[in-house]
């Protein structure tokens, strides 16, 4: 790992001045950063780390919508008894991300920037139709994620907040991956403000995706039942040592039943 400086901002206008700096990288859990500059994958001149600022944390719910801060901690929200309550699928998706040491460390701010292929949170943000608010603007789901670790976010613009219309029903399952706890195969199902909505993480090579023929026949009878016999094609979906792209297609449909209930 090669030298670069450090600084720990306390607001977030501060962060965005500082991340300005040519190479620089802003840090929220550092779970993927610090493995990657140790890898020698990245060598960024500065690193910005956002666990100090204060305004990012938090979880209100009000006007139909849970709102998390961007640091606000897998293990925080999955504590919550506000997201219990309010999006039960929310909560038991963030309580199953990695281990207790991801789960405190990790933020949804982080995942979302990263936007790793089979991380859990960016299912969760498709499948409610959430919108992501940063220090520069509002971005739907579908505006937000771009492709393959990819997303809207352009140079300084940091996430400040996530806000998730409460949905009439909702349900998440996850096939993992037993060493990472990645999703091999991850599915969230809504029903309420943004209409019916199955978003796939884990099975697309270019990221999370919206399973469209799946929303049709839920659309038609929010049933698990509905869902038998339903068919997701493998083109564009991943293959590799974990499991081929037939076999990612079969799952989505399966765990998108148990996931209705």
């Amino acid at each position: 790992m090669q030298a670069f400086t450090y600084a720990n901002p306390g607001t977030v206008a501060d962060a965005a001045r500082a991340a300005m700096q040519e190479d620089a990288k802003l840090m929220a859990g550092g779970q993927t950063l610090l493995q990657s500059m140790k890898l020698g994958l990245i060598a960024p001149s500065a690193v910005i780390d956002l666990t100090g600022i204060a305004e990012l944390k938090g979880i209100t719910v009000a006007g139909g919508k849970v709102t998390l801060g961007a640091g606000t901690t897998h293990a925080a929200v999955a504590a919550s008894k506000e997201v219990r309550q309010a999006i039960p699928a929310l909560a038991e998706l963030a309580g199953h991300i990695g281990d207790r040491q991801v789960r405190n460390r990790g933020t949804i701010g982080g995942s979302l920037a990263n936007n790793d292929p089979a991380a859990c949170y960016p299912a969760a943000v498709l499948g409610l139709g959430a919108t992501v608010q940063t220090n520069k603007r509002s971005l739907s789901a579908e505006q937000f994620f771009q492709g393959l670790y990819t997303t809207a976010l352009e140079d300084g613009e940091i996430i400040t907040a996530v806000s998730f219309p409460i949905p009439e029903k909702a349900g998440w399952q996850k096939f993992k991956q037993p060493a990472s706890r990645f999703s091999l195969v991850g599915v969230f199902v809504s029903k309420g403000p943004a209409g019916v909505r199955v978003a796939v993480t884990g099975a697309g090579a270019n990221g999370v995706f919206r399973a469209g023929t799946l929303e049709a026949k839920l659309a038609a009878n929010w049933s698990a039942a509905a869902l038998a016999g339903a068919t997701v094609p493998a083109d564009d979906l991943n293959s590799d040592l974990h499991g081929s792209a037939e076999y990612r297609a079969a799952l989505i449909p399966v765990l998108a039943a148990r996931a209705v209930g």
